[in-house]
């Protein structure tokens, strides 16, 4: 196992993590240099293993991307003699993070008040589906349900369009960061109290604070979210268009942008319209604008619009799938692909840098018990 580096060298986290939220946050625990211990069951380990084809050795991709630079120890926690394991490990760890089944911890008198009841300087992670509180706290949950449940699937498409699933697992993912960031505050108390504490966090609270914006707007105004597609529902305009030959994005977000927009455009008229004479106007008449310019941005390939609006200070960009995304050299500049040491494949870094370099991979998933 590498040496440990990084700004959380020195700490030690015990993941008791299955497939994405709990095994994501010992992602970033890891790639930031604690040391990250897996608990796994004997029987096949973690569900994700094999949550798709086999990839790198018997182990899933999945698996791999949410792992890596871990150690695996196999410990079965229904015995006496596993659970007083785990309490060893425990009395040397300063985080614990778990997202197993609702009620398991419970059961196996391993819940955050028991064990910082025996591990007091213990900072202790639950992650669920519903949450600790609540008639729903016991079910169990994985991302498109709590997308669908916390209303996010229903505020995603276009205005015609049914509830749509968001590509990426914004509720395991974000859930996982929020575990971190947690922990991180706690380990800062921790500092000045010598105790730890117990973090809950769920892919429902999650789902929630995504769509805070929207919930607030129909708390506080009565205004329920309307589908925009690309668009943004308090700025116009502010999406996508279709060039002559492809889409692209173009990204109004004041006066002064408009009417840099017109200059470049060589749509003077525009400014004068009133209809068109503040963000307010532009608003109420939507419809009208984005026709107009739908028909002014068709006759011409998107690289001259871009190179034009560019020029004249315009946010816009090109709508990439992700091999053109991979492709662009901004993308490459920022070395989010990362070889994994000992490997012959890449997997996607953390997306912050420290003192301007971003932190290393340092190795691959680990096999089941493989524990150096």
């Amino acid at each position: 196992m590498p040496t440990q580096t990084g700004p959380l060298a020195g700490v030690r986290v015990i993941e008791l993590g299955q497939v994405l939220a709990g095994p994501f946050a010992g992602a970033i625990f890891a790639d930031l240099g604690a040391e990250v211990l897996k608990i796994e069951r004997e029987e096949g380990g973690d569900d994700g293993r094999r949550m798709g084809v086999a990839f790198h050795g018997e182990d899933s991709l999945i698996f791999q991307v949410f792992n890596r630079g871990k150690k695996s120890i196999v410990l079965d926690l229904k015995s006496p003699a596993g659970r007083e394991q785990l309490h060893e490990l425990a009395a040397t760890a300063d985080i614990l993070l778990h997202n197993l089944r609702p009620g398991v911890t419970e059961a196996l008198g391993i819940d955050g008040p028991a064990m910082c009841a025996r591990h007091e300087k213990l900072i202790y992670c639950a992650l669920s589906a519903f949450g600790s509180t609540g008639p729903e706290r016991l079910r169990p949950g994985y991302e498109p349900l709590l997308q669908a449940y916390s209303g996010l699937s229903s505020i995603n498409g276009g205005p015609d369009d049914p509830p749509i699933r968001m590509g990426a697992s914004l509720c395991d993912q974000g859930t996982g960061m929020w575990a971190v960031i947690g922990a991180l505050s706690l380990l800062h108390r921790r500092r000045e109290t010598g105790r730890g504490g117990i973090i809950d966090v769920s892919l429902l609270e999650t789902g929630l604070s995504w769509a805070a914006s929207k919930i607030d707007a129909l708390m506080n105004q009565n205004q329920p979210p309307q589908k925009h597609r690309s668009g943004h529902p308090d700025f116009v305009p502010y999406e996508a268009f279709d060039a002559a030959d492809g889409p692209f994005l173009i990204c109004v977000g004041n006066d002064r942008l408009f009417a840099k927009l017109c200059a470049a455009l060589d749509r003077p008229g525009w400014l004068q319209d009133p209809r068109y004479a503040g963000n307010r106007a532009r608003l109420q008449h939507r419809e009208a604008l984005v026709t107009e310019l739908n028909q002014t941005l068709s006759a011409k390939p998107r690289a001259i619009w871009i190179a034009a609006l560019e020029q004249a200070g315009v946010p816009c960009a090109p709508i990439h799938n992700l091999a053109e995304a991979l492709e662009q050299e901004q993308v490459q500049a920022l070395g989010m692909i990362q070889q994994v040491p000992g490997t012959d494949f890449t997997l996607t870094a953390l997306p912050l840098s420290i003192d301007g370099v971003r932190p290393q991979i340092r190795r691959a998933a680990p096999k089941l018990g493989e524990a150096e």
